[in-house]
């Protein structure tokens, strides 16, 4: 059957030119137990997460062997330090035997005597004897070791690489494990200085996903027993997504399998180290922690081989969005992301995950308006329970997460261009400079604003917004053609208030007015209708800028003039003053429409 065939009549997508006819499916390729209905139904995907697993950064060995330039050991010093600071308690640190930078940064570790006692080294071998010696020659004097063997158990690279049958890379891992045993054992003997005992050990199948399971669980049965495990010494058996070829479902079913049929269990330490050669490296690794992994190895913001390794912020942040402790600190991912940057000489994308410059921004007008709302419910409710902002729920549309959390401030969560809405430049407006709009006024000042955007095509920044909102509203109440000077108001005795004044006219006319009304500003329009002015009021409101002896009022009047209906804003100290800047404002821009 064609491709065609099986789209349906509402799909009008058609066959391409891709040649993919030359691939096969994950399924043509490796046995997936879970999903032959002899298996007994997976469990993870009724699981939740409820704590963090074991996080372990490879960036000083998986990422840095993935950069053009490597770190060298100034470099690989502030990025180990790095991860002291956030929390992490095994990192692996280097492949040893591969360059004497390595060697040397692993024996610069050894030399201190600032380790935390919590923290383990892990080092990275081939199940070569000679680069295992060399692996356990750097680590000599380190307290706490963790020495990760690795041989890929792959059809495609047991036949190509290695060259060799099942039986041969299973006996080719059995001698590289028992080396690993005698020389700990060794290291563990007389003479070799305190704590010099405290060595586990870590196997990875290289290419889990793509070996037969029944084979990559007979091999890590069998290394389990080499290495003895036990509840004092629990082995890692890491499983590798080494190059993603599926959904992450499949590698759910494939490490639940082996969380359920490996051999001593209890004394297994599940890992799993997932790439992100289709994307879904992230999704790889939560799905397969519901299926029974106990630890996950990544980069910090995803670097390594091709499309990296799975991102362990994302990973942890995740967590945090639901209200899981990651048990890692990234309260100043800016901090984080500078070090990251520095010490691998890649930026990190302007749209990464919970990192990059722009994920807590908005610049679409409907995503503003609700998180302008959200951010006024928020501060509301924080008032309403007693406590500060930082530590009330969060529920703020198009925020997963509180941008404080990380270190973020809300300076950069709204930004204006062409695309933006009434919510964002009214959010910018009152966080920038005190200026809360009316909801009416909202929309008509956006026109002003996308219009702006529109002619220049360019983002407006807070100060750019606030220019545009003075030259339009403020200024024509304080400079323009039409002004009203010196009001004197009066209250009377009888109630009331009278105002008397000089409308100046655009020609440069005086004409002197008064007026009296209920209040001052129905004084002040009885005065303008002397002067010739239809001038109705059809809203009005007012709120202080600042607070103190020195607050600025800000009012806004909504008004049809001669038939035009415009909004004035004008702003004073003096509320009175502040009310008669805006009427005159409204006035200004009404006649300059006629």
């Amino acid at each position: 059957m064609t491709t065609r065939a099986l789209t349906p009549p509402w799909n009008p997508q058609q066959p391409s030119q891709m040649p993919s006819h030359r691939y096969r499916s994950v399924f043509d390729r490796v046995d997936v137990p879970l999903a032959a209905k002899t298996q007994p139904a997976r469990t993870w995907p009724d699981n939740r997460f409820t704590a963090a697993p074991l996080w372990v950064p490879v960036d000083l060995r998986d990422g840095n062997q993935a950069l053009a330039e490597p770190m060298d050991t100034e470099r690989k010093a502030r990025m180990f330090g790095l991860f002291l600071l956030m929390g992490y308690k095994e990192i692996e640190v280097a492949y040893p035997s591969a360059s004497q930078t390595d060697f040397d940064f692993v024996r610069s570790l050894a030399a201190r005597d600032d380790l935390p006692e919590d923290v383990t080294i892990s080092v990275f071998t081939p199940a070569k004897p000679e680069l295992i010696e060399r692996t356990f020659a750097s680590v000599r004097g380190l307290p706490n070791v963790l020495v990760h063997l690795y041989t890929a158990t792959a059809p495609a690279w047991r036949d190509l690489v290695l060259r060799g049958s099942r039986a041969e890379v299973k006996a080719l891992i059995e001698d590289a494990a028992e080396l690993v045993a005698k020389l700990a054992d060794q290291r563990s003997g007389a003479g070799n200085g305190s704590g010099a005992g405290r060595m586990r050990f870590q196997f990875s199948p290289e290419v889990f996903n793509l070996t037969e399971p029944d084979y990559v669980l007979e091999v890590c049965d069998r290394v389990t027993e080499i290495w003895d495990a036990c509840a004092d010494r629990p082995v890692v058996h890491n499983l590798p997504a080494t190059v993603e070829v599926a959904t992450p479902n499949i590698y759910a079913d494939q490490i639940e399998y082996m969380s359920r049929n490996l051999a001593r269990r209890e004394d297994v330490i599940l890992s799993v180290h997932p790439h992100n050669d289709r994307g879904t490296g992230v999704a790889c690794a939560e799905l397969a922690v519901l299926a029974g992994a106990q630890r996950v190895e990544g980069c910090l913001f995803g670097n390594g081989e091709r499309t990296g390794n799975v991102d362990l912020v994302t990973l942890g942040l995740n967590l945090h969005a639901q209200g899981v402790d990651p048990m890692i600190d990234f309260s100043d991912i800016d901090a984080i992301k500078a070090v990251v940057e520095e010490c691998n000489r890649i930026p990190v994308h302007v749209r990464h995950p919970y990192g990059g410059d722009l994920v807590y921004t908005a610049f679409s007008g409907t995503h503003q308006d609700a998180i302008n709302k959200g951010m006024a419910h928020h501060a509301a409710l924080a008032a309403k329970l007693g406590v500060p902002p930082d530590q009330a729920p969060w529920d703020v549309p198009y925020l997963p997460i509180d941008p404080a959390d990380v270190g973020r401030g809300y300076v950069g969560v709204i930004r204006v261009n062409s695309q933006s809405g009434k919510g964002g430049m009214a959010y910018l407006l009152r966080t920038h400079y005190g200026v809360d709009l009316p909801r009416e006024f909202q929309p008509v000042f956006s026109k002003v604003v996308q219009r702006a955007t529109d002619q220049h095509g360019q983002e407006m920044a807070p100060k750019d917004l606030w220019e545009l909102f003075r030259a339009t509203y403020v200024v024509p109440g304080e400079d323009g053609p039409w002004q009203l000077t010196e009001p004197a108001f009066q209250e009377l005795p009888e109630g009331g208030h009278r105002v008397g004044a000089s409308v100046i006219r655009a020609d440069g006319s005086v004409i002197p007015v008064s007026g009296s009304g209920n209040g001052p500003l129905s004084a002040l329009i009885v005065a303008l209708a002397k002067a010739g002015i239809r001038f109705e009021v059809l809203d009005y409101s007012e709120h202080a800028v600042a607070q103190g002896a020195d607050a600025v009022a800000a009012c806004y009047i909504r008004s049809r003039v001669d038939g035009h209906e415009v909004w004035g804003v004008g702003l004073s100290t003096s509320v009175l003053t502040a009310m008669v800047r805006a009427a005159v404002s409204a006035l200004n821009q009404a006649l300059d429409q006629a």
